[in-house]
């Protein structure tokens, strides 16, 4: 087991809830591809987001379904602070993974993050769980406890 899925399991067993990760032969890198594998709805898939505090410096995470788009002005104002891209090493610097397979939780270093309120209107989402071919199932209200996140309105 790759050291970003561990820290996925147990940032999800040190949080209580209990899930599977599963492993598919095909990558789960995007919302689409891993909808298909689940088999689920692409606005199921918690997508996590990336994004650089041009103030702070700080990475923050934005959850958002599937289909949905991060509003850069709205996830500013949200943020508190002007948002820039943040780059494919700043991101697995802060967050220990790689770009297609962002968890929702588990970072190296923790981050502020929000969660886009169309999630919560599934009784299932599915999540990276650190790898482009693992994901996970969780219930949107457990998903958002584990991972300390804020539901905010920050779409398109």
């Amino acid at each position: 087991m790759s050291k970003s899925l561990k820290r996925v399991s147990a940032a999800l067993e040190a949080a209580g809830v209990a899930v599977e990760i599963v492993e598919f032969d095909e990558s789960t890198r995007t919302a689409q591809q891993a909808a298909e594998a689940a088999g689920c709805e692409i606005d199921q898939i918690a997508k996590s987001i990336i994004f650089r505090g041009e103030t702070t410096g700080r990475v923050i995470l934005f959850v958002t379904a599937g289909g949905n788009r991060v509003d850069p002005a709205r996830a500013a104002a949200i943020a508190g602070e002007p948002l820039g891209k943040a780059d494919a090493a700043e991101i697995r610097a802060a967050t220990g993974f790689a770009i297609g397979g962002v968890a929702p939780l588990g970072h190296l270093t923790p981050c502020p993050s929000f969660l886009d309120p169309r999630l919560m209107e599934f009784a299932q989402v599915w999540a990276a769980a650190g790898t482009p071919r693992h994901i996970f199932a969780i219930a949107p209200e457990a998903l958002r406890a584990a991972s300390g996140a804020t539901v905010a309105a920050f779409t398109a």
